[in-house]
């Protein structure tokens, strides 16, 4: 399962307090020596990533997607992609598809040497519930009959201890046999739940008897209606990292409260001879709070339904699919991951950093193209009928083994309309009456006027050439001018249509202190024109990348382009239009 987009394991990575850890680790031999039921050694370093297949991911999945992968492949280890599909009410196989697209599109795998390591929690569902059997028999765990409103009523609050529930000493055997009835089908949602006896009285609400189980007859995408009880995700997770033989299990820092749990499960399994110390541990890091973003899937998910953008991969959303699509690059995210580190604090990352991480990354490889996205009509009015010349300008300016690409110019050509201006402002160099300007890789020009239509629009500007001016011959040096402007011949240029997309948000932090995210929304995220470009751009492939010189860089739309009909989208522009 390899990847053509795989980064170079060699590159120097940036220090941070999970690596500090690994390291300490490894230095003391915490994990060496241990083998798997085969007998084979394992790695020191065991990772994983483990997404929940409800949604599609988005750019703090990629962190962590970066993360785990990339501390794995850089200490030697191994990383698994695991999905936590224990809530068949949400789950689907579209999910997962998606999921193993983008993890594979950001230049990761979960191939060690010749083993696969994709895994699911439904691959466990007859492991945990033995395992719940014995936590009934071995008294951690009892069958609890309340209600869930009794339930919440009891559990307390953070300044007042919870109440034991009256079925809390139910006998094992009682609730072992209840149990076994739960699995078998006889007892509808909610009737009984199977729970964890810790301390309805610690200060951690996570400890105060926490679910194991519940009854949930719902159709599962993998293990259709085998199950009709499924296991909670605090319950499931340390177990399948600890059969996994996962050393260290990062999460964001909403489960550190989670951690005496997770703890608590294995020691409690270990007593019991399903499993061998050392364990894993987990560690929790900062999750990515991105600026002009929202990362809610119940939030991205109502964008979707009330049709605010074009789908989960709209190029305005903040979704793994989004962003590929607007033109992102697994080197630009993983660049991303890398620079804004890994911390225990929160803190909000800008946007403009994202941005900045794809420009610098497409500005070394992408292509430069000529596009003229607000198109005026220039007619040079000398330029004879029939002449057709042929101009030519680098495919990448610092990279000349690349070569030269080739266009034409003829008597009329399209330039951006705010390249003109009938009454020039001050320090305004381009095209107005009586000013020369340079059509860039062409000829030096005058403009002389414009044509207006009935309600005084202007609608072509008129202008005359110097014929010994064109560029990279000995007469363009006798010409000094100050303006140089881009251009399309009419009769060769390529029509496409050009999204230019932003921003979905102008408020930086849109759904913070629980404003309603929808009224931040930029209404000029979108902006769709008829352009017209170099005509060697018919050749551009879907998710062919360029920059369109002054504009930007740009994708060809990976679902909407066809074969000599590009469809382009802005990725971002060339400079940070949204600097303060």
């Amino acid at each position: 399962m390899s990847n053509d987009n795989k980064t170079d394991a060699a590159s120097p990575a940036t220090s941070n307090f999970l690596r500090g850890i690994i390291e300490a680790d490894s230095a003391t031999g915490k994990y060496a020596g241990r083998t798997d039921v085969n007998g084979h050694a394992l790695p020191q370093v065991v990772t994983r990533f483990p997404p929940e297949p409800n949604g599609y991911l988005h750019i703090g999945h990629a962190k962590s997607i970066c993360l785990n992968f990339g501390l794995a492949r850089d200490y030697g280890g191994r990383c698994h992609l695991r999905f936590d599909d224990t809530n068949p009410a949400k789950e689907d196989q579209e999910y997962v598809d998606t999921i193993i697209d983008s993890v594979q599109w950001l230049g990761f795998d979960w191939q060690h040497g010749s083993e696969s390591h994709l895994y699911y929690a439904s691959d466990y569902f007859d492991q945990l519930y033995a395992m719940a059997e014995y936590l009934v028999t071995a008294g951690h765990a009892y069958v609890d009959s309340q209600s869930a409103e009794e339930m919440t009523a009891n559990r307390g609050n953070f300044g007042e201890p919870g109440k034991d529930s009256p079925y809390r000493n139910r006998p094992a055997a009682e609730s072992l046999a209840l149990l076994r009835r739960m699995k078998a089908g006889e007892f509808n949602d909610g009737a009984h739940i199977l729970r964890a006896k810790i301390d309805m009285a610690s200060p951690n609400m996570n400890m105060r008897d926490p679910a194991i189980y519940r009854i949930r007859h719902a159709h599962h995408h993998r293990t259709g209606d085998k199950w009709c009880i499924y296991p909670m995700y605090d319950y499931a997770h340390p177990i399948e990292d600890a059969i996994e033989h996962v050393t260290h299990s990062l999460c964001t820092l909403e489960f550190q409260d989670h951690r005496p749990f997770y703890d608590w499960i294995l020691e409690r399994l270990t007593e019991g001879g399903y499993f061998k110390k050392p364990l894993p541990h987990q560690y929790e890091f900062a999750r990515l709070n991105l600026t002009y973003a929202i990362t809610s899937k119940r939030k991205l998910l109502q964008l979707v339904e009330e049709n605010v953008v074009d789908g989960w991969d709209d190029p305005r959303m903040p979704t793994i699919v989004g962003i590929r699509r607007r033109g992102y690059t697994p080197e630009s995210i993983q660049l991303f991951a890398e620079r804004i580190g890994v911390t225990k604090a929160d803190s909000w990352i800008d946007m403009s950093t994202l941005e900045g991480c794809l420009r610098e990354d497409l500005d070394a490889k992408a292509p430069r193209a000529t596009a003229v996205l607000k198109p005026l009509k220039l007619i040079i009015d000398n330029f004879p009928d029939d002449l057709i010349a042929e101009c030519s300008a680098p495919v990448h300016p610092h990279h000349p083994e690349r070569g030269v690409r080739t266009f034409p110019i003829s008597k009329e050509l399209w330039i951006e309309a705010d390249d003109f201006m009938e009454v020039p402002s001050k320090g305004y160099f381009r095209l107005y009456p009586g000013n020369k300007v340079r059509l860039r890789y062409g000829y030096v020009v005058e403009c002389t006027g414009c044509d207006k239509d009935g309600d005084g629009n202007v609608i072509a500007v008129r202008c005359a050439y110097f014929a010994d001016s064109k560029s990279g011959t000995e007469g363009s040096a006798n010409y000094k001018v100050k303006g140089n402007i881009h251009w399309v011949s009419v009769a060769h240029a390529l029509e496409a249509e050009v999204r230019l997309y932003d921003r979905l948000f102008t408020d930086p932090n849109p759904d913070a202190g629980g404003k309603d995210f929808k009224l931040a929304l930029n209404p000029d995220s979108k902006e769709v024109v008829t352009a017209y470009l170099e005509q060697g751009l018919a050749k551009a492939l879907p998710d062919d990348k360029f920059q369109f010189e002054r504009h930007g860089y740009f994708v060809a739309d990976r679902v909407d382009s066809k074969v000599g009909k590009p469809v382009f989208n802005r990725a971002v522009t060339l400079k940070d239009g949204w600097i303060k």
